[in-house]
């Protein structure tokens, strides 16, 4: 048998991460086996422990990527400044409650999809998820500080963190809920989706 190289291991990890990254966001961490992970990956089951230890250290690793993603999405937004369709803060919460993103439960942002898995599983999935929502508020108060200051207004931390936390409650509540009945009450979820993108920045 020939012998895997470094490039092989690691495109084979990154498969598997990938596969996971789809498979937790869209069906739950605890409802994916690690022989069907694996079968999506294209990678035999006994492959899995060269590459970690657990699932559960797979779901720590799955959590952090998908926020650095996210976050990374958010920073281009925005550095990117206020264009024609609005302040970085409002084509942000257009694109995050958007019907695409409803509709995409196995990628976007992991702050819905991955909510209520996190809360039951390790407290290391717990902290890699707290962490990306640090990272959301503290990219959202910042824009909020810079916007009061172009407007010519005090900045207020205080009051940029509370609008910040608000912001990211809004967006996630909205998707979580437009998701939820999206399949039997489609004009539901729309309404829900339309008010968060309405009011959330109020």
């Amino acid at each position: 048998m020939p012998r895997i190289t470094k490039q092989d291991k690691a495109r084979n990890r990154q498969n598997i991460l990938e596969a996971a990254s789809h498979m937790f966001r869209s069906q739950g961490i605890d409802a994916v086996g690690i022989a069907e992970l694996m079968k999506e990956a294209g990678l035999t089951h006994g492959g899995f422990y060269n590459h970690f230890a657990s699932k559960n250290d797979l779901a720590v690793e799955v959590c952090g990527a998908s926020y650095a993603a996210s976050l990374e999405v958010l920073a281009r937004t925005i550095e990117d400044g206020p264009d024609q369709a609005g302040s970085p803060l409002e084509r942000v919460l257009a694109e995050y409650l958007s019907t695409a993103h409803r509709d995409a439960p196995d990628g976007g942002c992991p702050s819905a999809s991955l909510a209520t898995d996190a809360g039951r599983h390790s407290e290391a999935v717990q902290s890699a998820y707290a962490e990306g929502v640090k990272g959301y508020l503290t990219s959202f108060a910042d824009e909020f500080l810079r916007e009061a200051e172009d407007k010519g207004h005090e900045p207020d931390p205080a009051e940029a963190r509370h609008r910040a936390i608000r912001l990211l409650n809004e967006m996630v509540g909205a998707l979580t809920l437009a998701r939820a009945v999206r399949h039997v009450e489609p004009e539901l979820s729309d309404e829900i989706l339309q008010t968060g993108r309405s009011h959330a920045l109020d």
